[in-house]
C-alpha cells in the first residue's frame, strides 16, 4: 500500500490508494489573479490569509502556495516572497503545504521556513531539473510532484508520458527518494483541444498505480479549459479520475460541484468508511420543535434548513 505523508508542524495529510481523495487547495497562486498578484507585490497578504482560511473551511487537506507574481527576474524576486507567503499562511492555518514554483531558489527558500514535511511541486524529466531538484528533495526528506514531461515537451502519447514518469521515479531512487514520496502528475490536457485527454489520464493513472505503485495528482481545472459549464465537467472528471486510481488533485475547494464529486467518489470507491463523511456533509439538521413548542415535521425542518442556506448565500 503506497502512502505519501505530507505534514505541517502539527497536522498530517496522507495521500494513498486506500485513503480518501486528497484535496490540494490551489487558491494561493497569483497566476491569472491580478488583484492577488498586486497585493502580494505590495506586501499586502490579506487575500492570502482569507484564501488559506476559506480553503481549510471548505475541506482542503493541503494548501498549495505559489509566489510567482512576475516573470521579471523571478530568481531574485520569488524566493523572498515565497518565504514571506509561507510564513503568513502558517500563521493562519496548520494545514500541510505544497510549495509550488518553477524556480529552484524559491523552492529552497520555502523549504527553509515550512514546518513539518511539505510537498514540493515540482520536478520534470528534464536533466537540468532532475540534477537540481532531486538533491534538494533528498536533503529535506520531503515528497515531490513529478510532472510527466521532459526536454521534448508534453507528448500526446500516454505511453511516452508514462516512460518519463518512470524515469523520474528511477532517478529519484538514485537519490534515496522512495517511490511512495513521488506523486506523479500525468498531465491533464484540455478536453476541448484533445478529445482523448480524459481517456489518456485514466489510462495513465491505472498504469502508474499498478506498475510504478505511485500516487498521482493533477491540475484538475485544465480538463475543462475553454469549455462551457466548466464546474460540472471538472467535477465529473475528478470522480472518474479517482475511480481509475488518481489519489489527489490541485483544485479549488470553494467550488461545490468539484467537492461534491470528491465526496461521492470517496463513498463509491470505499474510502469513506460507512459513508460517514458524506452523511456528515449532506445530512440536513432536523429541529425538534417549532417556536410554538409543537413537534416539527421532517419536511418542515428540511425546508427551513434549505431556506437558511439560501439566506446565507445571499
Amino acid at each position: 500500500m503506497t502512502e505519501t505523508v505530507v505534514a505541517s508542524a502539527s497536522k498530517e495529510a496522507v495521500i494513498g490508494f486506500e485513503r480518501p481523495f486528497c484535496v490540494i487547495g490551489e487558491r494561493i497562486n497569483p497566476t491569472g489573479r491580478k488583484k492577488l498578484a498586486a497585493e502580494m507585490v505590495a506586501g499586502n497578504f490579506e487575500m492570502v490569509k482569507s484564501d488559506a482560511i476559506a480553503q481549510f473551511e471548505a475541506g482542503a487537506s493541503i494548501l498549495d502556495v505559489n509566489a510567482g507574481v512576475t516573470a521579471v527576474d523571478p530568481n531574485e524576486t520569488e524566493p523572498p516572497l515565497m518565504r514571506k507567503t509561507i510564513e503568513i499562511v502558517q500563521s493562519v492555518s496548520d494545514l500541510p503545504l505544497c510549495i509550488d514554483s518553477s524556480v529552484p531558489a524559491a523552492l529552497a527558500a520555502g523549504l527553509e521556513v515550512a514546518g513539518g514535511r511539505p510537498l514540493v511541486n515540482s520536478v520534470t524529466g528534464e536533466e537540468d531539473r532532475l540534477e537540481v531538484i532531486l538533491p534538494l528533495v533528498a536533503k529535506y526528506d520531503v515528497p515531490v510532484v513529478a510532472i510527466s514531461n521532459d526536454e521534448t515537451g508534453i507528448s500526446e502519447d500516454p505511453d511516452v508520458r508514462f516512460e518519463v514518469a518512470k524515469k523520474i521515479v528511477e532517478r529519484a531512487m538514485d537519490h534515496g527518494i522512495k517511490p511512495n514520496d513521488v506523486v506523479v502528475d500525468p498531465l491533464v490536457m484540455p478536453i476541448g483541444a484533445m478529445g482523448t485527454a480524459g481517456q489518456q489520464v485514466f489510462k495513465l493513472c491505472r498504469r502508474l498505480r499498478e506498475e510504478l505503485k505511485v500516487n498521482t495528482t493533477c491540475g484538475a481545472s485544465n480538463i475543462s479549459f475553454g469549455m462551457p459549464n466548466r464546474r460540472v465537467l471538472t467535477g465529473h472528471f475528478l470522480a472518474m479520475a479517482a475511480s481509475h486510481g488518481m489519489t489527489s488533485a490541485i483544485m479549488n475547494p470553494l467550488h461545490d460541484e468539484d467537492m461534491h464529486a470528491i465526496f461521492a467518489a470517496n463513498v463509491l470507491n470505499g474510502t469513506d468508511a460507512n459513508c460517514r463523511q458524506w452523511t456528515k456533509k449532506f445530512r440536513e439538521p432536523i429541529a425538534t420543535a417549532t417556536t410554538a413548542g409543537s413537534p416539527e415535521s421532517d419536511v418542515d425542518a428540511r425546508r427551513r434548513a434549505r431556506e437558511e442556506r439560501r439566506r446565507r448565500r445571499g
